[in-house]
């Protein structure tokens, strides 16, 4: 599959996020160009603060390829990942991460900071931008309905 491709698959995951209520945020661990896991946010569903895609579709590459090294994949996510997505990044040895939109909030692959680039033992290749104002607007119309929908229960 080519990286639009992986990324559209995020986006799908992202879509079932809201869905439940929950932020848009999907992610994909490839391996040779092919899905191994697939996750998306869960933290309100789930009522835990490490739900978030990321870590969610990295558990489960393990569990699907055996092992907590993940050196032959690539994670595509829709929203740059935070310090502790970053962390479980550099921890598994990912090794290429793609993302959709920047976060100039919690972003660490280069929008607030740049955890790759301290002395950690693994840099990840990391690329940006990939379908960024698809994911941007999962993201934008989640929270414009959410504030509407707090409005109206005032």
């Amino acid at each position: 599959m080519t990286d639009e491709q992986l990324m559209r698959l995020a986006i799908e995951q992202a879509k079932k996020a809201a869905a439940l209520g929950e932020v848009p945020v999907g992610a994909v661990v490839a391996k040779d160009g092919e899905p191994v896991a697939m996750a998306y946010n869960t933290r309100e569903t789930g009522k835990n603060a490490t739900h978030h895609a990321e870590l969610l579709a990295i558990d489960a590459a393990c569990k699907a390829l055996g092992g907590w090294r993940l050196w032959q994949c690539e994670l595509f996510v829709t929203l740059e990942p935070c310090p502790m997505c970053s962390g479980a990044i550099i921890n598994s040895r990912i090794k290429r991460v793609v993302y959709g939109a920047s976060d100039p909030k919690a972003g660490c692959c280069g929008s607030l900071t740049d955890l790759f680039a301290l002395p950690f033992n693994h840099h990840p290749q990391v690329e940006s931008g990939l379908l960024a104002e698809e994911c941007a607007g999962l993201l934008k119309d989640f929270f414009a309905a959410l504030r509407k929908k707090r409005e109206e229960a005032r």
